[in-house]
């Protein structure tokens, strides 16, 4: 930190100026200030913005005269010719609704008007980050039309668009600058943990639905595109810092805090500087949902094998004769994690123009780290994560060319399921916890004459008391007393309970520890050039990408035990678009191929057309076919996890072999001619292996008519897993978009989409001998359906597809118009559907993940009188189902209210604001298994040059 503050200190005492300073004023037509107007000297890249006093000052090497243009949102541009330095330049622009009128460049790679654009897109601008009512810019995505978020943590929100969504989102890409900033592990955005500051964002731009024709592998449902101020533009320090509480049932009322810090400077006109610092730090949303997994009460009290949804340890169970099955009593997430959140983001960046024009050379460095929790098939507590990126960059006019690494840590992170294993296990092994119960159930009903209840949570006392090995019907507790048994069980908060669970979490062997390593590395280039100076018939755009993955968890996560595991893939694409009819009608075709090593390549063609009506081109209509892909993630491909109940095996076919395990079989098994332990590995995950919602009804069938073994057996289906390959996506769409009498904005659109082979995962029962793929001989003790009587088989998650028909659908509308002087009312409704028929493959889980119904509306006022204004969200939805392979259940419908009022002091460039979210609501979820959302208030003082 110490040096950090050194090389800020340093580097604003850097600051030069150039030769020429422009100063001037922005106004509207009310003669109120227009802060966050851009100012460029035409026809160059020299520029600045206006203060919230609406004042600028332009530094240029130009020397008068020469013309400047300006432009704010809301507002028409102007342009002004400049005679003198000395001249005090005074600009008034007249107000217009130019939402859809933005300049976009996200759509087809060029940039052009919001209005025009061929596919849906959503923009959201300072000013927007300035009058959003979240907390972050980042959390204000969430009020844009087409966003639903899925929050597992309080600093880990990921972005979901037309479904099919988890909290690793891998259908949804995220640009910073270009660089995709996902995990490169797993393939998901981690929410903004290496993304912008609100001081430091100049636009986002969201694409939702397919856009592999110009983005490639994973921009499948939706695309989000985050850019930071350039140094040449955006000069001067800037910093903020935020004060806040948080509310929620569980945690209770606790502090929230941010701040950041931006320093940018142009040396001249070949160099500019630019550094930012943020840090943040929260306590969670708490995960306490007790909800029980395998039915029955919440609790062990008369339900000793109960299964909370945040609770882990009492997923470890056993049946035991004249008992039942009994789960071990396991701890609550809360008391597995300190439930503290932070968050530190910091990059650096050099900026270089050569030759003083357009071309421009980028060095940036950029890093994220801190705590939040991420959940997948577990709840991961990431402590310490790290990751970085760095790149380099050159662009003009009409190219670039950029070249990136991103590198991630796991620093002290842990799968909080098995640190409540092997935490209790630290205690009493599995074993002896169960023979301890079942021992002192049995004899506290026939010495003690306690009835089934009372005998089993006797028993479950005693077992999380006693000390193995011996047996005293009355434990004896007394820390007093040395002769007393030890207590068996760690309870939360003692000196014991933190030295075993310090113990597991840096301990990466999961039989013992929950501790994950994980330096995985994504190498990635990429080029595109625009002939439109060249070929004058059309705009022909070409371009190309290539990335290396470099998988390195030492065999915790990837099977990648005897060193890095890498593959490759690339993709080269083609873009044409001409306008006809005067200009009118705008047609725009793209193809690109794609080439990942492991699987065939694939191509994506994109056509749309868009047809300008009216006579200022204001009614837009738009139609448009899109293709997109996703390849396999790298978890997909190369997984090998051990989560006790069941493992993960990727579906690379090297990967089945380098997968395998040591299994016990049991007594009758071996009793049976079978041997005492056996090799298990994907190979028979994914060949020799039942579905497993046969296996749970052949289990339950031999449950109700044990002599019917034949026709339980009727009931078992081999499942036959094919190897994973690309999902593909055909999405149709069409649109409307206008500009009505200068103040209603209308955007419409509707779509269909088609997907094939889908991605899924699947639960298969591997048996531990006999053929699955043979027909059942019941007179052979080694059949697979006595190994599965005798529960010798292995649960396995494995990746694969769908022959399944697969689709979703869609429409949206959004309206946004002044209804008096500057008050503008904004209201927006989307319609989600799956359409799916379940009979097609009974165990295949789509996780659509989205509600069908959703509504969101704001109110606000930008200049409700000088300096001030306000602006509030109200977000509804309908409930829908929530499916993972962490914990499937029902979402409710959730009324969310924001608001937020913000006051300016244009003199010392200072800027107030006062905001909360979820107001007078109740704590509500989005995932099923995270914490639940609560109240949240904050305070802020942004100060801006």
């Amino acid at each position: 930190m110490r040096l950090y503050l050194l090389f800020l200190t340093l580097f604003f005492c850097s600051i030069s100026f150039a030769q020429n300073s422009i100063k001037g004023v922005v106004t509207d037509e009310n003669n109120q200030p227009i802060p966050g107007a851009s100012i460029k000297v035409s026809g160059s890249n020299e520029g600045t913005t206006s203060d919230y006093d609406g004042s600028f000052v332009l530094v240029t090497k130009q020397a008068p005269p020469f013309s400047i243009d300006i432009t704010a949102v809301g507002h028409a541009s102007s342009s002004v010719n400049v005679e003198s330095v000395s001249q005090k330049i005074q600009v008034k622009l007249s107000s217009e609704e130019t939402k859809l009128n933005e300049i976009v460049v996200s759509a087809s790679r060029a940039p052009e008007r919001v209005l025009q654009s061929p596919v849906t897109i959503e923009r959201m601008g300072i000013a927007q980050v300035k009058s959003t009512t979240a907390p972050t810019f980042y959390d204000g995505l969430e009020n844009l039309k087409e966003v639903q978020f899925n929050t597992s943590s309080i600093s880990f929100k990921t972005v979901n668009t037309r479904g099919f969504a988890a909290v690793g989102n891998t259908r949804f890409m995220q640009l910073v600058d270009g660089m995709d900033n996902s995990s490169p592990a797993l393939n998901f955005v981690l929410g903004n943990l290496i993304g912008l500051s609100d001081i430091d964002v100049a636009s986002v731009e969201l694409l939702p639905g397919a856009s592999s024709a110009l983005y490639g592998a994973n921009a499948f449902n939706g695309i989000l595109f985050m850019n930071s101020k350039n140094p040449f533009t955006y000069q001067g320090i800037s910093s903020y810092v935020k004060y806040g509480q948080t509310s929620q049932d569980v945690a209770g009322t606790n502090d929230y805090f941010d701040m950041g810090i931006r320093a940018a400077t142009a040396f001249n006109k070949y160099f500019a500087v630019k550094a930012n610092f943020n840090y943040m730090k929260a306590t969670e949303w708490i995960a306490d949902d007790r909800r029980s997994v395998t039915g029955g009460s919440i609790g062990h009290d008369g339900n000793q094998n109960y299964d909370g949804l945040n609770i882990y340890g009492d997923e470890v169970t056993t049946f035991i004769n004249n008992v039942g099955q009994v789960s071990r009593t396991g701890y609550r997430e809360k008391d597995l994690n300190d439930n503290k959140v932070n968050s530190v983001k910091a990059d650096f960046s050099l900026h270089i123009r050569p030759w003083a024009d357009d071309t421009e050379i980028m060095l940036q460095y950029k890093l994220g780290l801190g705590n939040t929790i991420y959940q997948g098939a577990n709840r991961y507590a990431l402590n310490d994560f790290f990751m970085s990126q760095t790149k380099i960059e050159i662009k003009g006019k009409n190219f670039f060319a950029r070249a990136y690494q991103s590198s991630e840590d796991a620093g002290n992170s842990y799968d909080m399921r098995f640190a409540g294993w092997n935490v209790q296990r630290a205690a009493k092994s599995d074993t002896n916890w169960f023979t301890d119960y079942a021992t002192s159930f049995q004899l506290s009903s026939a010495v003690l004459g306690l009835n089934a209840d009372q005998a089993a949570n006797y028993a479950r006392s005693f077992a999380d008391t006693n000390v193995s090995p011996g047996l005293n019907l009355v434990p004896n507790t007394d820390p007093t007393n040395p002769s007393a048994p030890r207590n068996a069980r760690f309870e939360p908060g003692t000196p014991e309970f933190t030295s075993a669970l310090n113990a597991v979490k840096s301990n990466p062997d999961f039989t013992q520890g929950a501790k994950f390593t994980d330096r995985s590395k994504i190498y990635h280039s990429d080029v595109n050039y625009n002939f439109k100076d060249l070929i004058k018939f059309a705009e022909i755009q070409v371009g190309g990408s290539a990335r290396q993955y470099e998988m390195n968890s030492n065999g915790s996560i990837f099977t990648d035990y005897d060193g890095p595991i890498r593959y490759n893939e690339y993709g080269v694409y083609t873009q044409g678009s001409k306008l006809f009819m005067e200009d009118r009608l705008k047609v725009v075709a793209s193809v690109r191929y794609d080439k990942s090593q492991n699987f065939d390549g694939n191509v994506s063609p994109r056509v749309s057309f868009v047809y300008s009506a009216g006579a200022q081109k204001n009614h837009n209509f738009r139609a448009s076919y899109q293709t997109g892909f996703r390849n396999p993630t790298t978890q997909d491909q190369y997984i090998g996890l051990d989560l006790g109940p069941f493992a993960l095996i990727g579906s690379a076919p090297e990967n089945l072999v380098r997968y395998s395990e040591i299994r016990n079989v049991s007594a009758a098994g071996q009793a049976a001619g079978a041997a005492a332990t056996v090799p298990m590995n994907g190979t028979n995950a994914y060949n020799n292996s039942y579905t497993l919602t046969s296996v749970q009804a052949f289990g339950a069938a031999l449950s109700a008519n044990p002599s019917d073994v034949a026709g339980a057996a009727a009931l078992l289906k081999s499942a036959n897993v094919r190897l994973v390959r690309p999902e593909e996506v055909k999405a149709y769409e069409l649109g409307y978009r206008a500009v009505i009498n200068n103040d209603l904005s209308v955007d419409l659109n509707g779509y269909y989409n088609q997907y094939n082979h889908f991605l899924n995962t699947s639960r298969v029962a591997g048996v531990y001998y006999g053929d699955v793929n043979t027909a059942i001989n019941l007179s052979d003790p080694l059949s697979p359906v006595y190994a599965l009587a005798r529960s010798d088989r292995r649960i396995y998650q494995v990746y694969s597809n769908t022959s399944a028909d697969v689709a979703s659908l869609g429409f949206g509308v959004g309206l946004s118009k002044k209804v008096y002087k500057n008050f503008e009312l904004g209201a927006n409704y989307n319609y989600s559907q799956l359409d799916f028929d379940q009979s097609q493959d009974p165990g295949f889980v789509t996780g659509f993940n989205t509600p069908k119904h959703r509504v969101k509306a704001s109110l606000g006022n930008t200049r409700l009188f000088k300096n001030f204004g306000f602006n509030t969200n109200v977000r509804w939805n309908s409930e829908y189902l929530w499916q993972s392979s962490f914990a499937d259940g029902m979402i409710p419908s959730t009324t969310v209210v924001d608001a937020q009022i913000n006051y300016a002091v244009p003199t010392c460039k200072l800027l107030f604001k006062v905001g909360a979210t979820n107001i007078g609501g109740k704590d509500y979820i989005q995932v099923i298994g995270a914490g639940s959302i609560g109240q949240q208030w904050f305070a802020s003082l942004t100060i801006n040059p």
